[in-house]
């Protein structure tokens, strides 16, 4: 399969990561049907553009569909799609998975990425199961404790001093120069293995709006893709329409939408909860508003407040997620959403790696011997 640029439409017969113009690349779109399969890898096994290495798979995909209670004050059908409950409790494990398995067939002896959180826990679990070497570059700022969920995998961590923005680039440059084959944010692969989410959806359901937090737009383009392509394919009679949802404290992506720009421009002096979602200058920034604008789709930007309450009344439910996966339920405040729409939340990544700022309910104490009063 050829590589296509996501912007000036650029074609290669080599697996290149960006465009000699600076943007992303991606997989010429896949026609094909479906088969009866017991994971996703396997009933779209036509869609993939490497063959997903099986006996490697850490179960990653097949993620429950939810349905959920808080759609009824907006007056629509809300459904979870909880990417939670992943090997490494985020989406990243799909692209991931994919990515590993070209770069295994390709015979790297190394791979890595440049991350402080999901995708760099991510790529350290799957390296090791997948028996390669792992570098993952992290900024300065990193906090010990985040790290610790990285490491433990036998990874190596390397806290880079320096201009982190730049990092991206640089590791991508590197990494061809000394055989480490770098799964960034918005690598072709990844974005063919996030495609899954659009294709389990599609079996489950047939959503009028998808919502879905945003940061470098690998993930907006990768569910996008998948979309497209069942469409394409006659697999689905129409598209839904999608919302890039991201952080009013770190919102280039929807500055640019609502400000009628071609391009984005970098975030100046970024801050909100969600960190998972808080990039500057997203990779695929410029891609993500092409899509926005070709299919009419939207962006909503989401306060803190909207994000941690959103947040709690997700655990309410049940579900324990990151601040960047409450941007969706906190974006229905702010949509004006037709009556009995059927609405889709990607719910990205758990809660359990963003503890110092989760909302704590109240723990009360009591001696033994009052117990039955404490219980009444």
């Amino acid at each position: 399969m050829r590589l296509v640029c996501s912007i000036c439409g650029k074609t290669y017969d080599e697996p290149v990561q960006r465009c000699e113009c600076g943007e992303p690349v991606e997989f010429e779109p896949f026609n094909a049907e479906p088969y009866i399969g017991k994971t996703a890898w396997e009933r779209f096994w036509d869609f993939w553009p490497v063959e997903p290495a099986l006996e490697l798979s850490l179960g990653e995909g097949d993620t429950p569909l939810v349905r959920s209670g808080l759609g009824e004050e907006f007056g629509v059908r809300l459904h979870l799609k909880n990417e939670t409950v992943n090997p490494t409790w985020s989406f990243k494990d799909r692209g991931t998975f994919l990515a590993m398995s070209y770069a295994l067939r390709a015979s790297y002896r190394a791979v890595g990425t440049v991350s402080t959180g999901n995708m760099a826990a991510s790529v350290s679990a799957y390296a090791s199961r997948f028996g390669l070497e792992a570098k993952i570059l992290v900024s300065e700022s990193a906090g010990d404790e985040k790290l610790k969920a990285v490491s433990v995998y036998g990874g190596d961590v390397i806290r880079v001093r320096g201009d982190y923005g730049k990092l991206y680039f640089e590791s991508l440059k590197l990494g061809k120069r000394l055989g480490v084959y770098f799964i960034n944010s918005d690598n072709p692969f990844r974005i063919e293995g996030y495609k899954g989410i659009a294709f389990e959806i599609a079996e489950e359901l047939t959503p009028d709006y998808v919502l879905i937090p945003t940061s470098s737009g690998g993930l907006f383009r990768g569910i996008a893709k998948g979309f497209i392509e069942l469409y394409e394919s006659g697999l689905i009679e129409e598209l839904p329409r999608l919302i890039a949802v991201q952080a009013e404290g770190c919102s280039p992506i929807c500055r640019a939408f609502k400000g009628g720009k071609e391009r984005i421009e970098r975030f100046d002096n970024p801050k909100t909860i969600a960190k998972a979602i808080a990039n500057p200058y997203p990779p695929s920034g410029n891609a993500v508003l092409k899509l926005l604008r070709e299919f009419g789709w939207g962006c909503v930007s989401v306060s803190d407040g909207e994000i941690l309450d959103a947040q709690r009344k997700l655990a309410r439910e049940g579900l324990f997620v990151q601040p960047a996966s409450a941007t969706g339920v906190a974006a229905l405040r702010k949509l004006s959403l037709p009556e009995g729409a059927k609405v889709v939340s990607i719910l990205t990544g758990s809660g359990l790696r963003t503890l110092r700022n989760a909302p704590a309910g109240e723990v009360r104490e009591c001696p033994l011997e009052r117990l039955e009063g404490c219980l009444g």
